[in-house]
């Protein structure tokens, strides 16, 4: 009944719209009203259809020698119920559900929204879903592919042949669907992209998927991650967006951060790393965990920056749930999970979204927009409808599914300029000329407006390194809606200048003050980062100028001068032991140090810090204000000399910090301070404790009379390279 170009489409899986041939369809034979049921099973030597509960069966019509099979049944109707047994050249016999009896299962509002790139869970029904359909069990899959000539799905389940399992094709969305009986949580698949004028199909991996194979491996895998039982309910209740709360975020390389004893070359899983990571920063006392990029990635030293799977947790640490386990027990001890998301750019593997369809469907097809050369990657079109709903979704997938508190997005400023590290004549201007990417700010403004709709207590951050205006503001302002910025300004000045000479300290005291001009324009965040400590940039232990001793003075002095400083803290993991050695994300820390006692003084005035962080209120309930900040004398650089004060919401809450930034110790210092009395000694980063010389004052008394514009002094002795928080008792 089929003619012989139809047939031929079907070996070559070239047909169109398999749909409409495959499966049962009501036809006419002479003067016979029926069904005909026609399957592609090119392994099969004989396929009977069983029918009436299994009782009866029928042995089809092998009508093509590359097994396209046909049966007529005079007097039925599509709702025909059958399933097919296929009997092979090889091996045992086998039964199947057949795919092409289903009908489209998409719904006309997901249908819509996603014709409008405004889609904000499109992984709830694009990807592979375990479902039922009439009692029957199976996987549906859906993917975005509008240029394909034709998509098939393949695994092990169909000998990788794509002449097995063509989708339907939903031709005004781009959208491909199918479901196939009896494909399980854990099976593995790809799918089979036939493309106009190429002989050899693509072969991808789900964009949508949840799971991916470990690399070097590349093929996705059903996986249901709805199972998992959360017990952080008391946390995400509470949990809120205050900018008057402390923030002390604790930067972590899940694949570095700590190797398995017996295996230096092994990762510890993500259940492991809740036992061991998650106790471990809770008594360093930090508020929050940032997690390097966790979606799945083929390349190491990417460290997970260039992306394959957007919405598969990395399969190097464990499957899906096991994450899940690792952030609940964060949630449990009080700790927030942000993570890394990168959409400014993703990874060139031919597995991956680079000419998904053959076509630049997730790209820009001119290399002037749509390579980031620096990087050896590709830059999303922030334009297309299907980069929106792949975009926003995924953003919303991590909060939803994950109960991630916050987004890092990376390289904001690639997003940004059209003209990102590129030369003139390089890259394309916008549509009035200028060197803003329109679509990309447009795109990040929506990010930020749907996440802060979709949930309570989610933050989000840009690092972003230019001086693009308001990006910590609303969007109703003009902002770009992120909660927070990095401040890459205060970490370049400021290390720049931690790493000069003492002696030379006093001509580039600007540095240290410089901040200060611009640190209430936006919500700022103060990073020292994975970025600080590798491609010979050195180490931070390794930055400080001077001996052995002044190196860990400085180190004591920066971190002090950090956590006292307007703005939220992050420090990358290994801070705290004062490595020697640049990052190396294929080795472990080197948690040795702790053996001996300055590396474990570093140790412990972190932990320290961070606890009298979140003791005083003065130090981070007004961080993007002047109200909260108050020069006591910036001018001093011949000595050194840096004093302010932080202020908190009550009047009288407030502490003076005060930093010594040469070696040189200065005895009985005046400093104006804001009452008089008696002071005490809050934390002295030159302590004993910390492998300091222990040098300062027992106690300290605050005279009537104007200094430094305020209405007291106090004189203190204040030791070499070092940071000193008094407060009035």
């Amino acid at each position: 009944m089929l003619d012989q170009a139809q047939i031929q489409a079907l070996e070559r899986a070239d047909h169109s719209d398999p749909f409409s041939i495959l499966g049962p369809h009501s036809v006419s034979k002479g003067k016979k009203k029926g069904i005909v049921i026609r399957t592609v099973q090119p392994n099969a030597e004989i396929v009977k259809i069983w029918y009436e509960n299994g009782t009866s069966y029928h042995e089809m019509s092998k009508i093509s020698e590359a097994g396209v099979f046909e049966a007529f049944f005079e007097g039925k109707n599509e709702s025909f119920d059958y399933y097919y047994e296929i009997v092979p050249f090889e091996g045992a016999e086998y039964t199947l559900h057949d795919p092409y009896s289903f009908g489209p299962t998409l719904s006309d509002y997901d249908l819509q929204l996603w014709g409008e790139g405004t889609h904000r869970r499109a992984y709830e029904w694009m990807g592979a879903h375990l479902m039922e359909i009439g009692g029957i069990a199976g996987t549906r899959f859906v993917v975005t592919a509008p240029g394909a000539k034709r998509v098939s799905v393949v695994g092990s389940f169909n000998d990788w042949d794509g002449r097995r399992h063509p989708m339907r094709k939903y031709h005004e969305q781009g959208l491909w669907e199918i479901f196939i009986p009896g494909l399980a949580d854990g099976d593995v698949y790809k799918y089979e992209i036939a493309v106009e004028g190429q002989d050899v199909p693509l072969l991808k991996a789900d964009p949508y998927a949840f799971y991916s194979e470990m690399r070097p491996r590349n093929a996705s895998i059903i996986k249901n991650i709805n199972t998992y039982e959360w017990s952080d309910s008391e946390w995400m209740s509470k949990r809120n967006k205050s900018f008057d709360a402390p923030m002390s975020i604790y930067e972590v390389h899940l694949g570095s951060w700590k190797k398995k004893e017996l295996d230096p070359s092994g990762f510890l899983s993500y259940r492991e790393l809740a036992d061991d990571l998650v106790s471990y920063v809770k008594e360093l006392g930090y508020t929050h965990i940032e997690l390097l990029p966790v979606a799945e990635h083929p390349y190491d030293p990417s460290w997970g920056y260039q992306i394959t799977g957007y919405y598969a947790a990395t399969s190097r640490f464990g499957p899906p749930e096991d994450l899940m386990y690792f952030i609940d027990r964060c949630h449990q001890e009080d700790i927030g999970v942000i993570v890394d998301w990168v959409p400014a750019h993703f990874a060139k593997d031919d597995h991956g979204l680079r000419m998904f369809d053959g076509t630049a469907l997730y790209e820009h097809v001119d290399p002037r927009q749509g390579e980031h050369r620096d990087w050896g990657t590709l830059i999303f079109n922030f334009g297309r409808t299907e980069v929106q709903n792949f975009l926003i979704s995924n953003a919303v997938f991590w909060c939803d599914k994950f109960h991630i508190d916050g987004l890092r997005v990376d390289a904001v400023a690639s997003m940004l300029y059209l003209d990102y590290s590129r030369e003139d004549g390089d890259w394309v201007p916008n549509q009035y000329g200028g060197r803003e990417n329109i679509e990309a700010i447009n795109f990040v403004k929506r990010f930020n407006e749907v996440v802060n709709e979709e949930f309570d207590g989610v933050v989000t951050m840009a690092e972003e390194s230019t001086s693009w205006p308001m990006v910590s503001r609303p969007t109703y302002i003009g902002g770009l809606g992120f909660d927070y910025k990095w401040n890459m300004g205060w970490m370049n000045d400021t290390l720049k200048y931690m790493a000069i000479d003492p002696i030379f300290r006093k001509y580039h005291h600007n540095q240290l003050t410089f901040s200060l001009i611009y640190a209430f324009t936006e919500n700022f965040l103060l990073p020292l980062s994975h970025d600080e400590v590798v491609h010979m940039k050195r180490s931070l232990i390794s930055k400080m100028p001077g001996d052995d001793w002044q190196k860990f003075a400085n180190l004591r002095l920066l971190y002090t001068y950090m956590f006292c400083h307007p703005g939220k803290k992050l420090l990358f993991m290994g801070a705290e032991l004062a490595q020697w050695s640049e990052w190396n994300s294929e080795k472990s820390l080197d948690w040795n140090l702790l053996e001996y006692e300055r590396h474990k003084g570093i140790h412990t005035l972190i932990r320290d810090l961070n606890k009298l962080y979140k003791e005083q209120k003065p130090l981070y309930q007004i961080d993007f204000d002047w109200s909260g900040f108050q020069w006591i004398d910036f001018s001093d650089a011949d000595s050194g000399i840096l004093a302010f004060i932080r202020k908190g919401k009550n009047d009288y809450d407030s502490v003076v910090c005060i930093f010594n930034f040469t070696p040189q110790v200065h005895y009985d210092y005046y400093i104006g301070v804001p009452k008089e009395g008696k002071y005490r000694i809050l934390f002295n980063s030159d302590s004993e404790f910390y492998g300091g010389s222990n040098f300062g004052n027992a106690e300290l008394e605050a005279v009537e009379g104007e200094w430094h514009n305020q209405p007291a002094s106090i004189q203190i002795n204040i030791p070499p390279l070092a940071g000193l928080v008094i407060k009035s008792e």
